[in-house]
């Protein structure tokens, strides 16, 4: 990590079982960095490991999910400014410029209390530049004091008392290995979401199990110009309405009792 001489920046990061992906993370932080946090929802890989030889402050706690986990790691952040990132996520280089010129500012009252970055997603082999996935801009450089976690599990989000801005650069962003990891991960969200919206008392009616996945697809092949993406783009679409749909479904089979086989 770099001489904290400059502004301080604490990275945080939560994992599990992200030996793959950590190292670049960590990589495009280490000269922005003077403090790195990661929370670990104990992994039975080297991520732990790998987070300690870069010098990480490593955090084993059992996942709490993902909204409790990350204001666990926000709130071992000792420095001014607090940069969020899933292991999964890193830095181009005209982002790191721009943190860094955020970093060499003195801050004073007024000034943006949180920043937003562009991520861009590189799925099945290319980036991902329609659709809904791009631009995609997320909150994730903050003033640690003016900030927390809010949302319902699992889509978390930063939340700032204050105004904002947006940097220049990308957050490079690689979340699947391949289409049956994203399957896999919408199976888990989507139970995740489903268990926190019965919670809340939501139900699903047959004409949200009808017509929103269809609408999903439509948003995001026509309207938000998937189809420029190509067959990629195709499969983006069709996963997000597969996704709307799963939801729903279980949903209405959780409400259902008798729905599920004993």
């Amino acid at each position: 990590m770099s001489s904290p001489a400059r502004p301080g920046l604490a990275v945080c990061i939560i994992t599990r079982d992200e030996e793959q992906n950590l190292p670049r993370c960590l990589a495009s932080v280490s000269e922005l960095a003077t403090q790195l946090v990661v929370v670990d929802s104990e992994s039975t890989d080297a991520t732990a490991e790998i987070a300690r030889a870069a010098g990480a402050e490593v955090v084993i706690q059992p996942f709490l999910g993902h909204v409790r986990q990350k204001q666990l790691a926000l709130a071992a952040a000792r420095e001014p400014w607090v940069l969020c990132l899933d292991a999964d996520e890193w830095l181009d280089e005209d982002l790191r410029a721009a943190v860094r010129a955020v970093l060499a500012r003195p801050f004073e009252r007024g000034d943006p209390v949180g920043h937003e970055v562009n991520r861009r997603t590189h799925y099945l082999g290319d980036w991902i530049d329609h659709g809904g996935w791009s631009p995609e801009w997320r909150l994730r450089l903050v003033r640690r004091d003016l900030a927390q976690w809010g949302g319902v599990d699992p889509h978390d989000h930063l939340e700032v008392e204050g105004s904002t801005a947006r940097l220049a650069g990308r957050l490079n962003h690689r979340p699947y290995r391949n289409l049956g990891h994203h399957l896999e991960k919408v199976n888990s969200y989507t139970d995740i979401m489903v268990a926190r919206r019965l919670e809340q008392g939501e139900r699903a009616s047959l004409f949200k199990l009808l017509t929103r996945p269809p609408a999903r697809f439509v948003r995001m092949y026509f309207l938000r110009l998937g189809v420029l993406d190509g067959w990629r783009g195709f499969v983006v679409a069709t996963v997000g309405a597969f996704y709307v749909f799963l939801k729903y479904a279980k949903l209405r089979e959780r409400a259902n009792p008798g729905a599920a086989t004993p």
